[in-house]
C-alpha cells in the first residue's frame, strides 16, 4: 500500500489526450496485472514466478524439420542456386568440383571419335543415295511429248 501512495498518478483528463495514449495503455495493463496477482495470489507459488519459459515458439516448422528456405534447384536445372545451397549447408566445394569435372570427362568420352566419324559417314552416304535418283532425273530430262513408263 505504501508504494501506491508514493506513486504519482496522472489525472484522467491528461490520460485521455491523444499523445498520452501509450502511457494510458501501460497503466491499464499494470493495473490488470496487479488485479490478477491479487486474485490468484493463493494459487501462484514462488516457483511459478521464478521459473523461466521451457518452450520455444517457432512461427514456422522449417527450422524444426531442418528444411531449406528459399529457391531450390534439382538435377542441375539451376547450377548457381545449387552451389549457393551447398555453400550454405557446408558441403565441401572442392570435392563437388572434382565430381563435376569427372562427370564432364565421362560425358566427353561416351562416344569415341572414330565411332562418331563412322556414323557420320554412313549418314552422309545414305543421304547422298536418297538424292542420287533425283539428280539423274534432272540431268536427263525427256521431252514433254514422250510418255514415261512407270
Amino acid at each position: 500500500m505504501s508504494t501506491k501512495m508514493n506513486k504519482v498518478q496522472l489525472s484522467k483528463g491528461i490520460l485521455q489526450m491523444k499523445f498520452m495514449s501509450r502511457t494510458k495503455e501501460k497503466l491499464e495493463k499494470g493495473e490488470d496485472n496487479e488485479r490478477g496477482r491479487a486474485l490468484y495470489a493463493s494459487e501462484i507459488t514462488d516457483k511459478m514466478l521464478s521459473e523461466t519459459v521451457k518452450y520455444v515458439i517457432e512461427r514456422s516448422y522449417v527450422p524444426c524439420e531442418n528444411l531449406i528456405e528459399g529457391r531450390i534447384s534439382y538435377g542441375g536445372m539451376n547450377p548457381e542456386i545449387e552451389r549457393i545451397i551447398e555453400i550454405e549447408s557446408g558441403v565441401d566445394v572442392a570435392k563437388r568440383e572434382r565430381e563435376e569435372a569427372a562427370k564432364r570427362a565421362k560425358m566427353e568420352t561416351d562416344v569415341p571419335d572414330a565411332e562418331m566419324a563412322r556414323f557420320y559417314s554412313s549418314v552422309m552416304h545414305t543421304m547422298s543415295k536418297k538424292y542420287d535418283n533425283h539428280k539423274k532425273r534432272l540431268q536427263h530430262p525427256l521431252p514433254l511429248n514422250i510418255k514415261r513408263s512407270t
